[in-house]
């Protein structure tokens, strides 16, 4: 059976509307529920306010925020994985947890990779 969301209709700029208070909703609870993205926000908040003052050009600015940014949007993918699988079942199933590993695992490499982008233009 082919059943689509009945709010996939919207077009032009109620879609637009209608995506950031999704969006905005989505970092809301995000922010509320997973204590580890607000630990992420927090620290992007103390990152990026350092990179605005440290003697730096423009493009290496700009890589060492992406890279924090690249944090968030990969907690945010690993929240919504843990959600989905949580949501499926709650049970201890080989599956759910190798699912949740590898958020995880993502986490962790846009963690090193921030540490790593820093480092590079820092100690140039």
């Amino acid at each position: 059976m082919n059943q689509e969301s009945p709010f996939k209709g919207k077009t032009g700029l109620q879609r637009l509307w209608n995506a950031l208070h999704y969006s905005l909703d989505g970092f809301r609870a995000a922010y509320r529920h997973e204590d580890a993205f607000r630990q992420e926000v927090w620290l992007a908040f103390w990152l990026i306010g350092a990179s605005l003052f440290l003697p730096v050009t423009g493009l290496e600015r700009a890589v060492m925020i992406a890279s924090v940014f690249l944090v968030l949007v990969v907690e945010l993918v690993n929240s919504a994985i843990e959600a989905t699988v949580d949501r499926v079942s709650l049970e201890n199933h080989r599956l759910s947890k190798r699912a949740k590993d590898i958020g995880s695992a993502a986490v962790l490499l846009a963690l090193v990779n921030v540490v790593v982008v820093w480092g590079c233009v820092l100690w140039r």
